[in-house]
């Protein structure tokens, strides 16, 4: 395929947007792939619609492989199906004032409606999915194509007979997805993780490391833990605590209101402080949540350990329940329910005495109050592996999967259920995949980029290849667009009447993988200039067409397998012609000083016609010393190191040659990127 960049929508743009913080917000809208309607509200461009279709496909090939059946479900959902579920009650779910509908961030209540008609056992398992528009009604859209209020998403969904049938469609699509972020060259970690709304059992995150996001990967340097850091566990370091009172004492601390503060004031370590944070639950009641004054309390893991829908206590409601105000809260004394983290379960510390100016010294769990021990702590830089003691290292990353077990949390509600081999009436147990096709384009960017701009794998890529014509040189390159196409490959031909580096500059944010400049001349001088993208290295080629479709092993009609190809690449059509892989200058060839002197004569022949020129004649056999017939190409001359022994015949056009050198040119470092 090829689409002249002349005939394109290309709004490519020299200066970042001035909102943007995330590199990927940045390029996607520079190179012109996205541009936003309203906040959290994206359009893909041509060019970005193109990215997102590939992976798409990649997406679609994988679920396939594994038995996914595609489908397609509304955006337009009964609330009736939610309110049975109990999650009407999220927040950032779009209503339809006026109306019994809602715009759906996921559809597992829809999915477990149609498996209602599933009836008996010899049905399952079953895997459905399917790509749809998704709304949230996310209160801070930012960083692009990162957080967002509407995407595309595909979300498949499992149905299973018994547990062991669960978990082989949870590793299968685990497995699955892996591959998928393989393909699209995407460095991602499947973590464990938390189901929050979705109301799954056991969860994996998959996070793809970058330099924006809002996830932190947390792994061990030995590889054998990672996580999300929302429910990450870690080792902190030791800490002695000083007090060894028998009870705790009061002291005066006027206007100190922070653990730092509070440390800092009784010239202790900030490990030997304590930080309280009052959570009410749904019957008004008041959870006391208690970490080490150098820890920071982890809201998942508390509203994990907490059932029903907790949240932060009111000023009204501290002041009512201790009689003091933040800053000054403790636990003894409190008449309600205390859960510590574990870090407190030894030693004395100090804490708030529930009264405005005062804390207490000594304060020891287990004796002066009782408590519910749990996790509550987030990990942090000098934190060692819960597992092997190794260091833990800290990356902010994009997630761009999630998968997880919902068991019966809707089929039960919903009454989906079937008979099994016993006759026996059962629950249909489930389980959730989804990616987003928006988030990996995004996060392949924050992975794939230089100063310059995207440097798109070849996988996602808009285009193969970034074909640049020069002035003079427009029609040559029009021929090669179409050779390369012919080959199987997604040409971009920049035909624009443009200067030369503005071209250059919009290949650059474009980030195709391989960019080919076609001008005149270099192609004078038997040279075409070819860039790897993702390397920078330059090459200039010199080879013949038939050849370098032979080599690449791709049939004339252009249906080669790319998979063929990179067999074939290194292999050389003649035993005698190894295949040069430039620039190797050490172990090419030197030329005769003969073949130096006709390569340059040649040269200056093409250099010095001028005029009608006439036309390349049929290839003609001949009979080498080897006694082997082989067509008669003509080989373009080149000088310096690396040159070949050629013969240019004096009946072939100046426009055939340059013909001949772009078109092979093209292909040799088209298939030498696949390598």
């Amino acid at each position: 395929m090829i689409h002249r960049a002349s005939q394109l929508f290309l709004p490519t743009l020299r200066d970042d947007p001035a909102d943007a913080e995330a590199v990927s917000h940045k390029l996607l809208v520079r190179g012109g792939f996205i541009r936003q309607v309203s906040a959290g509200l994206w359009t893909f461009m041509p060019l970005g619609w193109r990215v997102h279709r590939k992976i798409e496909q990649i997406v679609r090939e994988e679920m396939n492989a594994i038995g996914g059946q595609e489908m397609l479900m509304p955006v337009l959902t009964p609330a009736e199906l939610w309110e049975t579920t109990g999650r009407i009650k999220i927040p950032e779910l779009f209503r339809v004032e006026g109306t019994p509908y809602i715009l759906p961030m996921t559809h597992e209540e829809t999915v477990t409606f149609h498996a209602r008609e599933i009836q008996s056992y010899k049905q399952l398992p079953q895997l459905w999915y399917h790509f749809s528009v998704k709304d949230r009604n996310e209160p801070r859209p930012r960083g692009g194509l990162l957080r967002v209020r509407a995407f595309i998403m595909k979300d498949a969904y499992s149905f299973d007979r018994d547990e062991e049938g669960v978990k082989q469609s949870f590793e299968a699509n685990r497995e699955a997805y892996k591959t998928i972020f393989a393909r699209c060259e995407l460095e991602t970690y499947d973590v464990l993780a938390e189901s929050g709304i979705m109301g799954g059992k056991f969860s994996i995150d998959f996070l793809a490391p970058s330099g924006s996001g809002e996830n932190v990967l947390v792994r061990c340097e030995n590889g054998d833990y990672a996580a999300d850091g929302d429910i990450a566990q870690a080792v902190p370091r030791a800490v002695t605590f000083p007090e060894t009172l028998v009870s705790p004492e009061e002291v005066s601390t006027p206007g100190v209101t922070t653990c730092e503060a509070l440390a800092d004031f009784l010239g202790i370590d900030l490990a030997a402080t304590s930080k309280a944070m009052p959570v009410t639950k749904p019957d008004g009641s008041l959870v006391l949540a208690l970490v080490r004054g150098d820890d920071r309390l982890s809201e998942m893991k508390l509203y994990d350990a907490i059932p029903g829908d907790s949240r932060p206590s009111t000023d009204e409601e501290i002041r009512a329940a201790f009689g003091a105000s933040g800053g000054s809260l403790g636990p003894v004394g409190f008449s309600g329910e205390v859960i510590a983290d574990e870090m407190l379960r030894e030693g004395q510390f100090v804490a708030g005495a529930n009264k405005d100016g005062v804390h207490l010294r000594g304060v020891q769990a287990g004796r002066d109050f009782e408590p519910r021990f749990a996790d509550l702590r987030e990990p942090k830089e000098g934190d060692r592996c819960p597992i092997d003691g190794g260091t833990l290292h800290f990356q902010v990353a994009v997630e761009v999967g999630h998968i997880f077990n919902f068991g019966s949390f809707y089929s039960r509600p919903l009454d989906a259920t079937f008979l099994d081999e016993d006759g026996q009436e059962k629950p249909l147990l489930g389980g959730s995949y989804g990616i987003g096709p928006g988030r990996v384009m995004a996060a392949i960017v924050e992975q794939h980029n230089d100063e310059k701009g995207i440097a798109w794998p070849r996988s996602v890529a808009p285009y193969d290849v970034h074909l640049v014509a020069l002035p003079g040189a427009e029609e040559i390159a029009a021929q090669a667009a179409e050779a390369l196409s012919s080959a199987g490959l997604d040409v971009l031909l920049d035909d624009r009447d443009l200067r030369a580096g503005e071209k250059f500059a919009d290949a650059d944010i474009i980030g195709c993988p391989v960019r080919v400049t076609a001008g005149k001349k270099s192609l004078d001088d038997g040279m075409v200039d070819v860039r790897n993208r993702t390397t920078g290295e330059d090459r200039r080629l010199v080879d013949g067409p038939q050849e370098t479709i032979q080599r690449a092993g791709v049939r004339r009609d252009g249906r080669g397998s790319h998979e063929r190809d990179r067999r074939h690449l290194p292999r050389a059509c003649d035993e005698d012609r190894p295949v040069r892989r430039l620039p190797q200058p050490s172990r090419a060839r030197q030329p005769s000083r003969a073949v130096e002197r006709r390569c340059e004569d040649a040269r200056r022949r093409a250099r010095g016609r001028a005029g009608a020129l006439p036309r390349v004649p049929a290839a003609r056999h001949h009979r080498t010393a080897r006694g082997d017939a082989r067509a008669h190409r003509p080989l373009v001359p080149a000088s310096g190191v690396g040159a070949r022994r050629c013969q240019t015949p004096k009946t072939v056009s100046d426009t055939a040659h340059r013909q001949s050198i772009l078109n092979a040119a093209c292909l040799i470092c088209v298939y030498s990127s696949m390598e």
